[in-house]
């Protein structure tokens, strides 16, 4: 993190303690000493020692608190019956007896944190997919990319997840079908490591059967292999749901995109500038200011199928896709950008309660094949060279499910970009529809 500026401060002499990590101020006058933390004064009169590391622990706590989520920290004991078992690459959450059973899950569900979150994150929502579907679903909150870690770019934290998922599967044999549910640059990562993972095979089982089938017509071997049908598959299972919450789908790049700058162009241009020095390399990445190699912006080559990572065929083979936005009060991630639309595709702003079981739900968009290739023939003859536009048309390639969520009469209103998550129970409880809204809908 950045370092601390030292304000109003008037020393007659300063000099450094023995003592490793502090610094020992001393002073005559007894004058108040002001210490800037990210443009917030944290004030202490008549302090004579002050901890670095304390007070940099402090500061990433504020950070963290504003943008997503926790540190690994130590959790309260899951609720009966559901079992939380520890390993390398993360936690894995699944109910005791179904696992006990002659026929245990066959759904592996990977839960991906956000922008300096953490495993913990999604503990509510990974227990109540297991109390509602115990029998179908193992969860697994990665822990690969947490913290700190969350700066590192999203192409490395992409690798690092593929890797991870890689490994769980190897560890449950059983586990046949995968889905991926992400919040805020999680969807990002999750989007980066199923073009790794993604693999156009040869269906198995059929191949034989089917090669027997043709051998009287045709007899070269070659032939009968580009005939075999095949199918879509990530880690090696069947693709189902990819669920992303509050993902800065766009970056953050551009009018509202990024709402706590309050739409003013000079601190947009500011941020798009300076957006590396608080996160690292996962700020050029979500600001589109990456030049890697003299390569177009990641966000960019994300959107369409390269020599070696196809996001786009990965994104296809999935039965549903599935963007929930927050259409309002997340100061993080802009509605346009979390639900991959254009301005005047927003639904209009008086939007009201579509299901009293879900009151924060407000609007559900659900696209078709038909759709897409119809705005596919409209657009196709338009080129731009606006970065967004480039980026939806190639998101959009595939339909999407569109679930807009407003806490608007809710006390947790203003922190909106971990509500909609769940993130804490005690302090984003209100998104508990939220969550209910998507493990209802989900496919097992």
């Amino acid at each position: 993190m950045g370092s601390f500026m030292l304000t109003k401060v008037h020393l007659l002499k300063c000099r450094i303690a023995s003592c490793p990590g502090r610094i020992r101020i001393s002073y005559w006058n007894r004058r108040s000493i002001c210490f800037c933390s990210l443009g917030f004064p944290l004030w202490k009169p008549k302090l004579n020692w002050l901890s670095y590391e304390w007070m940099q622990h402090m500061q990433m706590a504020w950070f963290r608190h504003m943008i997503s989520g926790c540190f690994k920290s130590t959790e309260l004991p899951p609720k009966q019956g559901i079992k939380v078992e520890e390993n390398s690459g993360g936690q894995d959450v699944f109910d005791a007896d179904a696992m006990n059973s002659k026929v245990s899950p066959e759904h592996l569900v990977i839960m991906v944190n956000g922008l300096m979150g953490s495993a913990a994150d999604w503990r509510f929502a990974a227990e109540q997919f297991v109390k509602k579907l115990p029998d179908k679903l193992i969860m697994h909150r990665s822990e690969c990319n947490y913290s700190k870690l969350t700066f590192d770019g999203v192409d490395m934290m992409g690798e690092r997840l593929a890797q991870e998922v890689l490994s769980v599967v190897k560890r449950r044999p059983e586990i046949k079908k995968i889905s991926f549910v992400a919040h805020s640059l999680g969807g990002l990562v999750a989007r980066y490591a199923i073009g790794r993972l993604y693999k156009h095979s040869p269906k198995l089982g059929q191949s034989g059967l089917y090669a027997n089938s043709i051998t009287e017509e045709v007899t070269n071997s070659s032939m009968q292999y580009l005939k075999q049908p095949c199918e879509d598959r990530v880690a090696g299972l069947e693709p189902m749901n990819f669920i992303t919450f509050a993902t800065p789908h766009l970056g953050s790049r551009g009018h509202k995109q990024l709402p706590l700058l309050c739409g003013l162009p000079f601190l947009e241009e500011r941020a798009s500038q300076t957006a590396h020095l608080v996160a690292g390399r996962s700020g050029k990445h979500l600001f589109l200011t990456d030049n890697d190699e003299g390569k177009r912006p990641l966000l960019l080559r994300m959107v369409d199928d390269s020599d070696d990572l196809k996001f786009i065929s990965a994104l296809r083979a999935f039965k549903r896709r599935v963007a929930y936005a927050n259409a309002n009060y997340d100061y993080m991630v802009g509605w346009r950008t979390s639900s991959i639309r254009r301005q005047n595709e927003l639904p209009k702003s008086n939007l009201l309660v579509i299901d009293e079981k879900y009151p924060h739900v407000v609007y559900v968009e659900r696209e078709t094949t038909n759709n897409i290739q119809n705005k596919a023939s409209f657009i196709s003859g338009a080129q731009t060279s606006d970065v967004e536009e480039v980026m939806i048309q190639g998101l959009t390639q595939v339909p999407w499910e569109r679930v807009d969520v407003s806490f608007q009469k809710s006390k947790q209103r203003y922190v909106a970009h971990n509500t909609i998550q769940v993130t804490s129970y005690w302090l984003n409880s209100d998104g508990t529809d939220v969550v209910f809204h998507m493990i209802h809908n989900f496919l097992v």
